[in-house]
């Protein structure tokens, strides 16, 4: 009687083992190095790759993605190739054919930026960007495409804008080159105004890959997108 029940227990245990759905595996992503079509002052050689880091980290804090490094790819290679040079321990060393490919790629443009400083009392510049003086407004557009590696195709665009206000004097953009203020100051318009542009991003990413594009959070970026269209048509139509 007791085998019985052993085996009977056993059977509704591997029963349920596979009748259970295996997690699916994660969306492999990997971001590209940001390009720049506008003449903002802040915009340096360096920037691209900054942004590109960025954004890979705010992907990997949505964990929705399997976020594949790019950037420092050459460096995962060597190490590979000490590994089978046969000085590292085999204890230690790394093993080959581990490498995940990115089944997307993100491809992002920054493809306007405009700066408006109200008054410029005791306004300072960097590289072109004013820092300080009175109330500032920063207002940033990144193109954003997605990338099928198997086929090349772009499968999905969007537009991601984002503005900002607040003292021209703060903290909150560093990149390479570039830190401004610190302690209790906020943040600079154009530096909120990017970071949200690479929070948004991945936002919308997240939204139309994982939780698909039938998703009552694709209504937002579906009104914000035709939001962004007609005033675009109503400035073109004022130029004219």
């Amino acid at each position: 009687m007791k085998k019985f029940a052993l085996t009977l227990l056993t059977a509704c245990l591997l029963l349920t083992f596979f009748t259970q759905p295996l997690a699916a595996e994660k969306i492999r992503i990997g971001v590209l190095r940001f390009t720049n079509h506008t003449a903002a002052g802040w915009w340096h050689g360096s920037v691209g790759s900054d942004l590109q880091d960025m954004l890979a980290s705010e992907l990997v804090s949505t964990k929705a993605f399997s976020v594949l490094e790019r950037k420092e790819i050459d460096a995962v290679l060597g190490e590979q190739d000490l590994s089978a040079s046969g000085r590292v321990s085999s204890k230690t060393k790394v093993k080959m054919k581990k490498l995940k490919g990115a089944k997307y790629l993100i491809a992002a443009t920054v493809s306007a930026y405009e700066e408006n400083t109200k008054g410029a009392g005791g306004a300072v510049r960097f590289k072109g960007l004013s820092l300080g003086g009175k109330k500032d407004k920063s207002y940033i557009a990144v193109d954003m495409k997605l990338i099928d590696t198997e086929t090349g195709e772009i499968i999905d665009a969007r537009t991601i804008e984002a503005t900002a206000k607040g003292k021209a004097l703060g903290a909150g953009l560093s990149l390479r080159n570039f830190s401004v203020g610190g302690g209790g100051y906020e943040k600079t318009p154009t530096g909120k105004a990017i970071r949200a542009c690479i929070i948004y991003i991945a936002e919308y990413l997240e939204c139309s890959m994982v939780k698909g594009k039938d998703h009552k959070c694709m209504d937002a970026w579906d009104k914000m997108e035709s939001k962004r269209k007609a005033k675009t048509k109503g400035a073109i139509d004022m130029d004219d």
